[in-house]
């Protein structure tokens, strides 16, 4: 049989058109098997893919035609097999037409056995590499071997693109399901920020919460403020999962936790040796933030020398990677917060004017807890319930003392340190009732209710005792009303009562005075 030149060129393009249009390895490698069957017959037919740095074989996809005995592994050392070895050694074509000659190699003897009389394999190489080899087998050796073995050289190189283009597709289709998978997990991993569970019927918030769905659709730079504690990230996440960017990440960076030496790194990404341990290009924060929302978190923390490059990036929406000169367009949105004054920062020389009005088109102050009493009742109860099932306990329940209690104290670690205390309570009391005894196990005594004063020459309880005791002499042994000692001391009546029952005083002793 011969091939014309013409002839040559022709099945090398049926070949190529027929499998350029296919996106998956198998419905590619039925279509090559039935294009090279329109010009000639063979018994078997495989594709081989090479790992270089572990140095094995990996089907590309099931073989076709005839299935040797031990050829049934997915992934085998490049040792065990003998064709493929000499072609990626040698990274030329080998031809065999006689294989019985080789039997002392167990792959080729499963050949023998299996019934084939002769091979060809060619190596596929792309940018001077072999990634693969191509294998073609016969039961009984054609007349035109040589001659159909250089036809299919030129066809290998075409295999060869087209395999290389379908494993990049594959690993990229792979990559973005990933990344897709793990885009979904950050958006929606943390389930303390559920919007359903932001509760809050004070009318401070219930202001701030006006203010928030204003601004939710602005991708305008807020500013948001507040102590520690009050919950200026659960702010700032109700505005992202709000607004239009919600379907995209949500990057929080917290700038006192990171090292100054990196600090440009991690907000800006790097390239790959810029420095050293920069192995590989690295995007930064604001690049993954790209149509979704950046939160620098306690940003009166952030080097004065990066609060210039962050007014630059703020302005021009662009920036360069650490080691690079070409910039990244990206398009995110910026929310900061703080618990520091920072006019305060900027007389000080600590904090870059232009930044501070930059960031300053709106401003949310969260006020702590201690100002909005109204909203601990509401957030001991949301929180009490979802610390419960996160831990699979059954929730436990809070006296009304209790619940006075925890009302009347003034929390300075605001709602971290009333959740804290929940959490605590959820793991020692499952399905028990809280009473004010417990809680006071918890709450640290220099920060219980402010109803002592500071006389520091006597103990605690000492000191409580004279000051409830002063209150019941200028209220006549009133405890309650507007003239009675519990609006007097600022705490609510039972806790009054509980007070006077553990000391053991009696407001009528006190009528009479």
């Amino acid at each position: 049989m011969h091939w014309s030149l013409t002839t040559r060129y022709k099945i090398l393009l049926e070949i190529n058109n027929a499998v350029i249009t296919n996106t998956s390895k198998d419905d590619f490698f039925k279509t090559l098997s039935n294009e090279l069957k329109k010009h000639f017959n063979y018994d078997r037919l495989s594709i081989f893919l090479y790992d270089d740095e572990v140095k094995s074989l990996k089907y590309f996809a099931s073989a076709d035609g005839i299935q040797p005995e031990g050829f049934s592994a997915d992934v085998r050392p490049l040792a065990l097999g003998a064709i493929a070895n000499m072609v990626v050694q040698s990274l030329k074509p080998v031809i065999i037409d006689d294989l019985s000659c080789y039997t002392d190699h167990s792959s080729i003897g499963f050949m023998v056995k299996a019934g084939l009389t002769s091979t060809m394999a060619f190596p596929l190489i792309l940018r001077n590499r072999v990634f693969g080899t191509l294998h073609i087998s016969f039961k009984k050796t054609p007349d035109y071997l040589s001659e159909l073995s250089e036809i299919l050289s030129d066809v290998s190189k075409q295999i060869a693109i087209a395999v290389a283009n379908m494993v990049a597709y594959t690993r990229l289709t792979l990559e973005k399901q990933h990344l897709e998978r793990e885009k979904q997990y950050l958006i929606s991993s943390s389930e303390d920020y559920r919007l359903d569970n932001f509760v809050y019927v004070s009318p401070a918030m219930v202001e701030i919460m006006k203010l928030v769905e204003r601004v939710a659709d602005i991708d305008s730079p807020i500013l948001i403020t507040g102590e520690t504690g009050t919950g200026k990230d659960y702010i700032a996440r109700y505005i992202h999962f709000t607004s239009p960017r919600k379907n995209h990440l949500f990057v929080k960076v917290n700038c006192p936790a990171l090292p100054p030496s990196l600090f440009e790194s991690e907000l800006f990404g790097h390239a790959k040796g810029a420095f050293t341990g920069a192995d590989s290009q690295r995007s930064g924060r604001f690049e993954m933030a790209d149509k979704g929302t950046v939160f620098l978190d306690e940003i009166a923390e952030l080097p004065a020398s990066l609060q210039a490059k962050l007014l630059q990036v703020l302005q021009e929406r662009q920036f360069e990677r650490v080691g690079e000169s070409r910039p990244v367009n990206v398009n995110f949105r910026l929310i900061a917060a703080t618990n520091r004054d920072l006019s305060g920062r900027i007389q000080e020389g600590k904090f870059r004017q232009d930044l501070y009005y930059r960031l300053n088109i709106f401003q949310i102050h969260v006020p702590p807890l201690r100002e909005r009493k109204e909203d601990i009742t509401f957030l001991i109860e949301q929180i009490n319930q979802v610390e419960a099932k996160k831990m699979n306990r059954p929730a436990p329940k809070y006296s009304d003392q209790a619940l006075d209690f925890l009302q009347a104290y003034h929390w300075p670690g605001n709602i971290r340190e009333l959740k804290n205390l929940i959490k605590r309570m959820v793991i020692l009391k499952p399905n028990e009732t809280i009473y004010i005894e417990d809680i006071e196990k918890s709450v640290a005594t220099e920060n219980k209710p402010n109803l002592i004063n500071n006389n520091h020459d006597c103990t605690l309880a000492e000191s409580e005792r004279q000051c409830i005791e002063r209150a019941l002499i200028k209220c006549k042994g009133i405890i309650g009303g507007t003239n009675g000692a519990a609006r007097f001391l600022g705490v609510p009546k039972s806790t009054l009562q509980y007070r006077l029952r553990k000391y053991g005083l009696n407001p009528f002793d006190y009528s009479k005075n």
